[in-house]
């Protein structure tokens, strides 16, 4: 049995120690927004949030999440419910085609404002490089992070 916080609420989890972090999940907790992309850890889609920093749950053994603290795209709105400033930004750039990197984009994005809140182009080229998208909206991407982080600056888009 493994337990941890799952967007700010306490779970319990009977999973084989090694099963994927993914797959617990999507399986067992019924998060469907955390994709299968790659199985590897080199396109993103899987991307959530561990303790505050972004991490490729399809490489990550449940074990190792004991007592640790999992936000997924489900737990980024608001917690008035509203969306968060990069939903938003995603939106407003029209950044979503097939919209299936999405929640890996999102989540490494937020880790990024959250380590550094008004981060250069060429940091968010640079921490985003991870996160593929087969669709190449990288540059609304990019803007939207900035739109985003704008907003969470207080100084406008």
């Amino acid at each position: 049995m493994v337990q941890f916080r799952l967007n700010g609420r306490e779970v319990s989890v009977d999973a084989p120690g090694d099963k994927p972090l993914l797959w617990v999940l999507r399986e067992n907790l019924r998060m469907q927004g955390t994709k299968f992309g790659c199985g590897r850890s080199l396109c993103g889609a899987c991307t959530v949030h561990v303790d505050g920093r972004a991490v490729r749950s399809c490489v990550l053994p449940i074990a190792s999440i004991e007592g640790r603290d999992v936000k997924t795209i489900e737990g980024l709105r608001n917690e008035d419910g509203t969306l968060h400033p990069l939903q938003r930004a995603f939106v407003e750039e029209q950044v979503p085609q097939c919209g299936y990197c999405q929640s890996g984009q999102l989540m490494s994005a937020a880790a990024l404002l959250a380590e550094n809140p008004t981060p250069s182009d060429r940091q968010v080229i640079e921490f985003m490089q991870g996160n593929l998208c087969r669709c190449g909206t990288y540059l609304r991407i990019r803007r939207a992070i900035s739109r985003a982080a704008a907003e969470m600056a207080g100084t406008g888009s």
